[in-house]
């Protein structure tokens, strides 16, 4: 294992990644408590929670001296790449939330760690060896299992979003780990992402904007810092380990995420979301062994 990636170092990251995984599991199941709400107003106002904490932490340390707005040459490209992609997983992640059950949307976003594997390779140079690379094959198989797909579009869109959130997802964490690497504070990633969104979500509420009961909002609000607990930690995650040695740990957000799912709203996956859960999740087991055996970890 390279020096910088020590076994101390990988269990910060696995401790980050299910810290991260609880944090975004309860995040879903509060945007569902919240009820009949657009789900880009929803991500509206988790993102700004998001925002400012990422925000107030950033001056905080700033007023420390630590210099954290410090941007390396070609970092920028990278955060715009992270931004756009982040706000894809955001807003797929949310409109699955919002049409199937939390179980579900949940393991299609958590297909970001294989994807974020693939896109690795591309912008850090992390090679894929075949079997993991078969097994990300066969994850996308177990993905189809849980969209279920057919020629009624509307029904599958949902779940086809949720997936497409996985993907944004695992190339912006991939982005995480590139800005890492060139030593970008990641309280600053959160903040620029988060913004990014919120951006993009403005034009929306302008025309669509839906009255929230007080409960609700604050049931928002609550999901905002469930994900502003789980951004941080996620990127705390990735910068600590590289994503084939933690990315196995990222699926105990399925674990959450049922618990909830059926605790809070008697939510029980059928046989092919269970079948589906069980290839990529297996697969990812599978991925995590290979990389055990091959890298002395």
């Amino acid at each position: 294992m390279p020096q910088e990636y020590s076994k101390a170092r990988v269990a910060q990251g696995v401790f980050y990644i299910v810290c991260a995984s609880f944090c975004f599991a309860l995040m879903g199941m509060l945007a569902h408590l919240a009820g009949d709400i657009p789900f880009m107003q929803k991500a509206f106002f988790r993102n700004i929670i998001a925002f400012f904490i990422a925000f107030v932490l950033l001056i905080k340390e700033q007023r420390e001296g630590k210099r954290p707005f410090v941007l390396p040459e070609g970092s920028v490209r990278f955060l715009f790449f992270r931004s756009v992609a982040g706000s894809l997983g955001i807003f797929g992640n949310f409109y699955a939330l919002d049409k199937i059950n939390i179980a579900d949307a949940s393991i299609l976003n958590k297909m970001s760690p294989f994807f974020t594997v693939i896109f690795s390779f591309f912008i850090l140079g992390e090679k894929i060896m075949p079997v993991p690379l078969a097994a990300i094959c066969v994850s996308i198989a177990g993905a189809a299992l849980v969209i279920k797909p057919s020629f009624e579009i509307t029904a599958m869109f949902p779940a086809l979003a949720g997936f497409l959130g996985g993907v944004g997802a695992g190339f912006a964490y991939s982005c995480v780990r590139r800005l890492r690497v060139m030593n970008v504070n990641g309280k600053l990633i959160v903040a620029c992402f988060s913004l990014f969104s919120l951006l993009l979500a403005v034009p929306f509420l302008l025309f669509h904007f839906s009255p929230m009961t007080v409960r609700q909002l604050l049931i928002i609000l609550a999901a905002g810092i469930a994900a502003a607990g789980g951004q941080l930690t996620i990127t705390a995650a990735y910068s600590e380990a590289p994503a084939a040695k933690i990315s196995i740990f990222d699926y105990s957000q399925i674990v959450f995420s049922s618990l909830m799912g059926f605790f809070a709203f008697g939510q029980i996956p059928d046989a092919m979301s269970f079948a589906g859960y069980a290839l990529i999740i297996a697969m990812a087991i599978v991925v995590f062994v290979y990389n055990r055996r091959h890298n002395n970890y």
